[in-house]
């Protein structure tokens, strides 16, 4: 088993790491392309990780939310674009995003009646302001669903083969 270090403020790469009982050494022979020296670096923070190296550890490791991680804290396009997203219970997304999409419902007419001459005047900001702030709650709602179905299918609770197949038909 692997010895876990005492290190407090572990980054994500280490953490993650450490939950699947891996040595730097066996993460090495895992990713096959990173040496020991590169993942200690990446973990104690010396050196920023690539972002195929990002890829890499989030596919041997089975956890996509590293990518997801990587680009709305570390890339610098992404920090600007990319909300980071948590893992949640299947039940917990759906019901974030049906909670966002009936206040939406609710506030179709007044995002009509705020766009259809083309400008957003002073008395419309403020419920235009509010329905784009549920329109990205949406948004993080379907990102948060997309990267908790990579991670099951990359841990295998849902069968990737039938997935596929299921894909093509839609």
């Amino acid at each position: 088993m692997a010895r876990k270090s005492t290190k407090e403020n572990k980054n994500i790469y280490q953490q993650t790491r450490e939950n699947l009982d891996l040595t730097r050494e066996e993460a090495s022979q895992l990713l096959e392309t990173m040496a020991p020296e590169r993942i200690e670096k990446i973990e104690n923070e010396r050196a920023m990780p690539h972002p195929d190296e990002v890829l890499l550890m989030a596919e041997k490791y089975k956890q996509p939310n590293l990518c997801n991680y990587y680009c709305a804290n570390q890339c610098p396009i992404g920090q600007q674009y990319v909300p980071e997203v948590k893992i949640k219970d299947l039940s917990q997304i759906v019901l974030e995003m049906l909670a966002s999409l009936n206040v939406m419902q609710k506030k179709k007419e007044r995002l009509i009646e705020i766009t259809v001459d083309g400008k957003i005047s002073g008395d419309e900001l403020e419920d235009f302001i509010f329905i784009q702030e549920e329109l990205e709650r949406i948004s993080i709602a379907i990102e948060t669903l997309q990267l908790w179905s990579e991670r099951m299918l990359a841990t295998g609770a849902i069968d990737p083969e039938l997935y596929r197949a299921h894909k093509r038909k839609a």
